[in-house]
């Protein structure tokens, strides 16, 4: 007997039937490797942090607008609100037919607890098992709004690497801060400190947001990005040597107009790009200066 979702006439169920299969295809070829890419790492990453925002209804039309932009050569990371996770993976598992496996999903934040009474939070493995592969860990509104600090992104970065996900841990200085020349001083501290626990060859990546820039319309210059990073990378070296090759992300206010000069610099292999992320053309002309360079 033919499963009923196949029987004719019964055009409804296949559809569904159709869908679902394309879910765990998705779901399945995400696993590996665990940065949801189709190799360790691509030469450039551009990720998308839609923060709190976007109707279910704008999510589906900016992840539409995105799902051709993906390349074997170019990583792209969307980060939307949890609620609207599954909204995502299910548009990515019947659209990446048209753009490629360059997408990868990821939550915002995770827990350091994998249960427990922790209200409004979400675990590791419940990202995991909603199709992700990445998770936001330390941004600076998480550190400013919620008190959250190095030792807690810590935690939680190993919890998401012990149920494969690869975290994307943010460090960045204020203005304060760098006025003051403190600035390679602090995100060093916050380096180390975010890092502990985490094992050699774990899969993971840095972005470097300076907080004085992130939703400001300020940029930091392309010296001070490239020497940032550079500090960035000299620090992971000597955290560990398997760190050496950690992509490192800017994220300050990235624009179409300034993305080209920020992907120029040396140890800038890719961005988090926040506001800009939720207009589709400005995205994918960033995706696209990312991609020229990859």
């Amino acid at each position: 007997m033919k499963p009923r979702c196949i029987q004719p006439g019964n055009g409804t169920r296949m559809q569904y039937c159709l869908a679902m299969l394309a879910l765990i295809w998705y779901v399945f070829k995400t696993t590996i490797p665990s940065n949801g890419f189709g190799n360790r790492f691509a030469s450039m990453i551009i990720a998308g942090n839609w923060k709190m925002n976007l109707t279910r209804q704008e999510a589906v039309a900016l992840t539409t607008a995105v799902i051709p932009a993906a390349s074997d050569n170019l990583g792209i990371i969307l980060f939307p609100p949890s609620i609207l996770i599954d909204t995502v993976r299910d548009h990515l598992a019947s659209g990446n037919g048209n753009g490629g496996e360059g997408i990868a999903l990821g939550g915002q934040d995770s827990h350091a607890a994998v249960s427990g009474p922790h209200t409004g939070d979400i675990a590791a493995p419940m990202l995991r098992e909603a199709g992700c592969t990445w998770v936001l860990l330390g941004h600076s509104e998480r550190r400013a709004d919620h008190g959250e600090t190095s030792a807690m992104v810590a935690a939680k970065a190993v919890q998401a690497i012990a149920h494969d996900l690869a975290p994307m841990i943010c460090v960045g200085e204020s203005l304060n801060d760098r006025q003051s020349g403190r600035a390679g001083d602090v995100v060093e501290h916050q380096l180390r400190d975010s890092l502990t626990g985490v094992e050699p060859g774990a899969c993971f990546a840095i972005a470097y947001e300076p907080i004085w820039a992130i939703g400001t319309g300020k940029t930091a210059g392309a010296g001070d990005i490239a020497q940032m990073h550079g500090h960035i990378r000299s620090v992971l070296t000597s955290i560990n040597a398997d760190h050496a090759s950690v992509p490192i992300l800017y994220g300050g206010s990235v624009k179409p107009g300034n993305a080209g000069d920020i992907f120029d610099q040396q140890h800038v292999d890719g961005a988090l790009v926040g506001g800009a992320s939720l207009d589709a053309d400005q995205f994918l002309s960033i995706i696209r200066s990312a991609r020229s360079r990859a």
